[in-house]
């Protein structure tokens, strides 16, 4: 069993402990203190949602989910970018990220907003599994571009 709680400055060591896990998940060496600046500056500047699972036996800190606010010009709406999603090993196949998934959807239901937007690696077919079941669509009308400056 889990609870899903949104995450404050008080939470910051557990959320930085879980964001590291994240990065080094999507190739990246470990920076503990950089993720500090980082996850400091979006919670010093509301910035982000940031969702915390913690395990409802010992509360230990199990998955986060962060989504940062956008806006769809054309229907003149927010958004919001689900930019991060991840569930300790251990807790994985036990319907954290479910939890996670749902728990921001009701956040962007609450904030009245159009939707949510994701994107994930296209080797992680257990992700896009979950996104599919939850009725998310893999964009095939626009095509995404990046630029790295």
């Amino acid at each position: 069993m889990h609870t899903i709680v949104q995450a404050t400055k008080e939470d910051i060591e557990e959320v930085i402990i879980l964001f590291d896990q994240y990065r080094i998940f999507y190739g990246q060496d470990s920076d503990t203190i950089n993720a500090r600046f980082f996850i400091s500056d979006r919670f010093d500047n509301n910035e982000s949602v940031i969702l915390l699972a913690r395990d409802a036996t010992d509360g230990e800190p199990i998955g986060f989910v962060q989504m940062y606010p956008s806006f769809s010009s054309i229907s003149m709406r927010k958004m919001w970018i689900l930019n991060d999603l991840f569930v300790i090993e251990k807790c994985r196949r036990q319907g954290v990220a479910q939890s996670l998934l749902d728990a921001a959807s009701n956040v962007a239901r609450i904030t009245k907003a159009k939707g949510i937007e994701l994107s994930t690696s296209s080797d992680n077919v257990n992700a896009q599994r979950l996104y599919e079941r939850n009725g998310f669509s893999r964009d095939e009308v626009y095509y995404h571009y990046s630029l790295e400056v």
